[in-house]
């Protein structure tokens, strides 16, 4: 059954730089891509997303959109410490405590300084939390009747819906 899902397929770092719609492609250039491309589980992916190590308020995501790649580049508000608090996440419906989720916000593509802004999982692991391969804790995930290809297609409509905010 779980050969039946849309996978991400691996994309190099190439096709990762040429895909940003939101950034200049100076910006492109200089953005930090992982250094484990090679290792991601790519099987288990629905898209790719990162933080940026040195740049901690900074995060990317690239996903397939049709036939195409869409990057876009992320800005993370700042959390609010010591308040002990559950979020859940609008991409993949994972829960988390503390600052397990985080307000992303993107530039769009077109229409000059305005943005769009949804909370996602701070590290973008939804695929990982979705498919059981990381574990969020207690209560992380609720208890629903879908199938795990359902709550799959539902996670990459709230993807694109996303990312056709930014794009539009």
């Amino acid at each position: 059954m779980a050969d039946s899902f849309v996978r991400m397929k691996p994309i190099s770092e190439r096709e990762i730089r040429a895909s940003f719609v939101n950034c200049t492609k100076g910006e492109a250039k200089r953005l930090a891509i992982p250094r484990d491309l090679d290792a991601r589980p790519w099987e288990d992916l629905d898209f790719l997303g990162w933080q940026d190590l040195a740049s901690p308020g900074r995060a990317y995501l690239v996903a397939e959109q049709g036939d195409r790649l869409v990057g876009v580049a992320l800005r993370r508000a700042a959390s609010s410490a010591g308040q002990v608090r559950r979020s859940m996440c609008s991409l993949c419906l994972t829960t988390h405590s503390g600052d397990g989720v985080s307000l992303m916000t993107a530039r769009r593509a077109v229409g000059g300084g305005n943005s769009v802004g949804a909370y996602m999982c701070t590290d973008l692991a939804c695929s990982l939390y979705l498919r059981g391969k990381k574990d969020v804790g207690p209560g992380g995930r609720m208890p629903e009747s879908l199938t795990l290809e359902e709550k799959i297609s539902r996670t990459g409509a709230n993807v694109s819906e996303f990312l056709q905010k930014v794009t539009q």
